[in-house]
């Protein structure tokens, strides 16, 4: 028997490790059609938050839906090493104790890393198992294990033959703080105060001069060239001359090329080839040299002269300074402009010409352009989303791949020690001959190869060829450039297919003002909070239905509320159905010639819902498919059905018909619910008669038509309008709920029986007649309910004289007090308010009195 009350704790306690005794999680039963998934995998650096729950709380319900449906489902659990990330992290542990992974060296600190990997993975398989998630344990993948590392290399050196991965001096993103390139999408632009510094190019032969504005002084020592457009009449004459860099004295010439904006600062451009990507391609066209002028560490190299050594910022300001005093300062403007900054250090990052690594990325990218054409296409859900791949792949540049860490996979390229040369293999050389490149790839190299690596690619296994391609990926929308579009290309190329049928596409939760989470704001909500206020079965009701594919949702603790009201509605229902049921209980097939006409109602009604239900599960519209159980449970069932059962068990002969349908409705309601929030939904399936062992085993409601009956339907709305419409009139003429009234039906009844539901729920004397008496009607199609008072006019006449005699009472006794200026005074605000209130209420009762009397003639 179900207790009292619905506890999320104690029904929460002991179910996922049941669960996962049994595997039910575990995929492989050929005999079904397979249905596979793999999970967005969560980054090793630290604890659950509402992002992740939103990731995967709906591929749960996807994959327990799915099951039950029939489907032989796999759901590759794992996680990603997140190169940048985790040594981010590990690097700020070993800070606090006085270290730096230089002091500890490669290999020393690379087991430092395994360790934090180690206890977040503990803690990632605690959160998995807090939320529900049904994974298949046995088949969990880590990005750096040895299958994923084996796939890697062979990725990298097979592009890398084909042409398609190269070694080149290119202006990348660089992370002075740690010391490692960044891909564009590593690179986060927010808006920052800066100034714009205007100097003073001296022209030589002359005492003229012209303006050249820039915001970052300290690399006028890489400066090349002063570029103007031909067409601007201000400069163009002082093409082919020199002007001379303030910055050092030296002479640089004056270019024109139709790049230059000349409405952008003074028109006049300097050129630093080894500091921005758009000066290094002008460099590139007219063969300049690249100087570099800042380390790694964004310190100034030696040819900044007195300046050597100092910081990026420090070297700034002192250079303006020096500039300043030698009069070649002409302004400084504070401006607010985009910088980028490192996704994962935060610190402003430093575009530098490096030798990197690449991935030629056209060819690739046309495959994806040319296969979204065709019948192999992705498809995205919502559609509009496909829009940002097509957009990303037209425009995609060389991604740079090579990263300057230690934790990741290190790319297998070798130099030869005696010549230099390098060799690119997936096998290590004799490393007495060769020493390996330092660098470790893009995390996101590797993560590209998810969905098909983790079932065993390169090698052709059992489970690539049956789960391959997945069906589905569910992810949020900020990622499609970053993960999403890198395994299709990565896919496309590789296996010739692509790696998921469908994506769907979820937005970003945010706080209840509609504003991103972050610690800065202080506002991030943790789940682990969230699960102990309401349980884990409302937050993932929560998250599900309160959204729509492709949108942002908002937390809000009124909606959990709710979603625990509702399992509660859900959980109630289920107790009284299981006292109702009673313990000699055995469910069998329902003869639908003896059904009631509201059982005949209900059913019809579930198969409604099972039909739109399954057909929004279908296309992974949760919300909706929510909505529509939802509304089924609190109007239909519990707010109509489960009422008017009382009357119809009261009759032995529906008795069993009844008892029978109370049983499939139930059970029907619980598997629905049971993908949503599997430990309330397992809860209440064991307490069912007749279960098996696990309603992870059962088999989803399926549409009946042997259980549709629309006449049936429409008695039953008559009935809830005729309900709603007598305790409305009630309420109008200020009656008790309870007060009694006569009804007569004319000219017949909507169906047989219905005076029994009416008299006891509206506490009525139900009579019918060919004709209509005289009276208050309400009209319905085909009848017309008439109604009236189940008293004498003279009992009614003293009752309301009563009741005026009470009400007149009221009025003189708040009269007196609000009249009294003392009284008024001193009363605390709410008191006044109340009482004010009340002598309003009681005045529009007199009212009402006073014309209910004149009715009758008094």
């Amino acid at each position: 028997m179900l207790d009292k009350h619905y506890d999320p704790k104690i029904v929460e306690e002991g179910k996922y490790d049941r669960w996962k005794e049994k595997g039910y999680f575990t995929a492989g039963d050929k005999s079904k059609q397979p249905f596979s998934l793999v999970i967005p995998p969560p980054n090793v650096t630290g604890k659950l938050h509402l992002g992740h729950v939103m990731d995967t709380v709906p591929d749960d319900i996807i994959c327990r839906y799915k099951r039950m449906k029939g489907f032989d489902v796999l759901w590759v659990p794992g996680m990603d090493h997140a190169g940048i990330a985790t040594q981010a992290k590990v690097e700020e542990k070993l800070r606090k104790e006085g270290v730096s992974r230089y002091d500890l060296g490669r290999e020393a600190f690379l087991s430092k890393a395994w360790e934090w990997k180690g206890e977040y993975a503990k803690t990632i398989h605690q959160q998995w198992a807090k939320i529900g998630l049904s994974v298949d344990y046995t088949r969990e993948r880590f990005t750096l294990d040895e299958g994923l590392s084996n796939a890697v290399r062979h990725v990298f050196v097979t592009l890398y033959n084909e042409g398609l991965i190269y070694q080149g001096e290119k202006i990348i993103n660089w992370d002075p703080e740690l010391r490692t390139a960044l891909s564009n999408i590593e690179v986060i632009h927010q808006d920052d105060e800066g100034e714009f510094y205007y100097f003073r190019y001296p022209i030589e032969g002359s005492k003229d001069y012209i303006v050249v504005a820039t915001t970052r002084p300290e690399t006028m020592w890489g400066d090349t060239a002063v570029f103007v457009n031909p067409k601007d009449t201000r400069f163009s004459h002082l093409i082919g001359k020199r002007v001379m860099n303030p910055c050092n004295g030296e002479y640089l010439p004056v270019m024109g090329d139709p790049y230059v904006d000349m409405s952008f600062g003074t028109g006049a451009m300097k050129c630093t080839p080894a500091h921005d990507p758009n000066d290094f391609a002008l460099a590139k066209k007219y063969g300049f040299p690249f100087i570099k002028v800042l380390d790694e560490t964004a310190h100034l190299l030696p040819i900044a002269g007195e300046f050597a050594g100092m910081d990026r910022y420090e070297a700034r300001k002192a250079l303006v300074a020096k500039i300043q005093r030698e009069g070649h300062l002409e302004k400084i403007e504070k401006f607010v402009h985009s910088v980028g900054h490192s996704e994962r250090s935060g610190c402003v990052v430093e575009p530098m010409l490096s030798k990197q690594w690449f991935v030629r990325m056209k060819p690739l990218a046309e495959r994806v352009l040319a296969e979204q054409q065709g019948p192999g296409k992705v498809e995205f859900l919502p559609k509009r989303f496909e829009n940002v791949l097509i957009r990303w792949m037209k425009n995609v540049d060389d991604w740079c791949i090579s990263r300057q860490l230690w934790w990741g996979h290190r790319i297998p390229a070798y130099y030869s020690k005696k010549t230099g040369e390098v060799l690119v293999t997936e096998n290590e050389p004799n490393m007495e001959e060769y020493v390996q490149d330092e660098d470790v790839l893009d995390t996101w190299f590797s993560s590209g190869l998810w969905p098909f690596a983790t079932l065993g690619w390169p090698e052709k296994t059992e489970d690539f060829d049956r789960y391959f391609p997945t069906s589905v990926l569910n992810t949020g929308y900020d990622i499609i450039f970053f993960w999403v579009s890198r395994m299709i290309f990565q896919s496309e190329h590789f296996t010739g297919k692509a790696p998921f049928k469908q994506v769907v596409i979820h937005g970003l939760i945010r706080d209840e003002k509609g504003r991103k989470m972050s610690k800065s704001l202080g506002n991030g909500i943790d789940p682990i909070d969230v699960i102990a206020k309401y349980g884990v079965d409302a937050l993932r009701y929560f998250i599900t239905t309160n959204s729509t594919p492709g949108l942002d949702m908002r937390y809000s603790d009124e909606k959990l509320q709710a979603a625990q009201n509702y399992l509660n509605k859900i959980w109630n229902a289920t107790r009284y159905v299981e006292a109702t049921l009673g313990e000699g209980f055995v469910p069998s097939e329902i003869d639908t010639k003896k059904l009631g006409t509201l059982d005949k109602f209900i059913l019809s009604r579930l198969q409604k819902t099972i039909k739109k239900v399954t057909a929004k599960m279908d296309s992974y519209e949760f919300g909706a498919a929510s909505s529509a159980l939802y509304d089924f449970v609190y109007d239909d069932f519990c707010g109509f059905y489960l009422e008017m059962s009382k009357v119809s068990l009261s009759n032995p002969e529906m008795a069993e018909s009844v008892k029978q349908t109370l049983y499939l409705v139930m059970k029907s309601i619980i598997l629905m619910i049971d993908p949503y929030c599997p430990f309330i939904g397992e809860e209440l399936y064991l307490s069912l008669p007749a279960h098996l062992d696990s309603a992870m085993v059962e088999t989803y409601p399926e549409y009946e038509k042997k259980f549709v009956f629309p006449a049936a339907e429409k008695q039953g709305k008559r009935l809830m309008e005729i309900l709603r419409d007598v305790r409305a009139y009630k309420s109008e003429r200020k009656m008790a709920p309870n007060e009694p009234v006569k009804i007569t039906i004319s000219p017949k009844a909507p169906f047989k029986g219905i005076e029994e539901y009416l008299s006891r729920f509206l506490f009525a004397k139900v009579a019918f007649s060919a004709e209509a008496p005289k009276g208050d009607v309400l009209p319905y199609p085909g009848f017309s309910v008439i109604v009236g008072l189940d008293k004498s006019p003279e009992e009614i006449r003293q009752g309301l004289l009563k009741e005026k005699e009470r009400v007149l009472f009221e009025i003189q006794r708040g009269s007196k007090m609000l009249s009294n200026p003392g009284f008024v005074a001193k009363a605390p605000k709410e008191k006044l308010a109340l009482e004010q209130a009340k002598l309003k209420e009681n005045e529009s009762k007199l009212s009402d009195i006073e014309r209910r009397l004149s009715d009758l003639g008094n």
